[in-house]
């Protein structure tokens, strides 16, 4: 595999790694932690956290991608197929993420920021957060299969 290749791997498992480390905490540590809050400190907490979540990991999210695709463009044109497959694959599911995170966490994320800034707590905010929980664990999943795919590509 090429520098480059090499190169654009490496940022793409850094900036995945960021998303991936988010969701592995918030799959192993924030869920059980927020079931012990009251409504209106769910409600506040994790309207806040999504406001600047929202804000700010779209850069290491998009990154990953795009470094993810552009490695295994690079591996393919240098001959490397194993290291293009995988690198590929990475990006693919990648993909399948962001529609995972647009579809169903991002316009949760919406409601609850709304709901912290007008000072509401929502009667069903359990609810929204449930739905919210339910795809973490496979969001943390996607991610880490993502960063394991693109270190293959590394030693292919």
């Amino acid at each position: 595999m090429t520098l480059l290749s090499h190169l654009a791997a490496l940022l793409a498992i850094l900036s995945t790694g960021i998303v991936y480390g988010t969701d592995a905490f918030c799959a192993l540590v924030q869920r059980s932690a927020l079931a012990r809050v009251d409504d209106t400190t769910l409600t506040a907490i994790m309207g806040n956290v999504h406001r600047f979540g929202d804000r700010r990991m779209p850069v290491p999210g998009i990154l990953g991608v795009i470094a993810a695709a552009v490695a295994s463009v690079f591996a393919a044109v240098t001959g490397h197929p194993v290291a293009a497959v995988t690198a590929g694959v990475a990006f693919l599911v990648l993909v399948v993420w962001v529609l995972v995170y647009l579809r169903i966490s991002a316009p949760i994320n919406r409601e609850l920021t709304a709901a912290a800034d007008a000072g509401e707590t929502p009667a069903d905010v359990r609810a929204w957060q449930r739905n919210w929980d339910r795809v973490i664990v496979p969001r943390a999943v996607l991610q880490g299969l993502a960063v394991l795919a693109l270190g293959v590509s590394l030693i292919s």
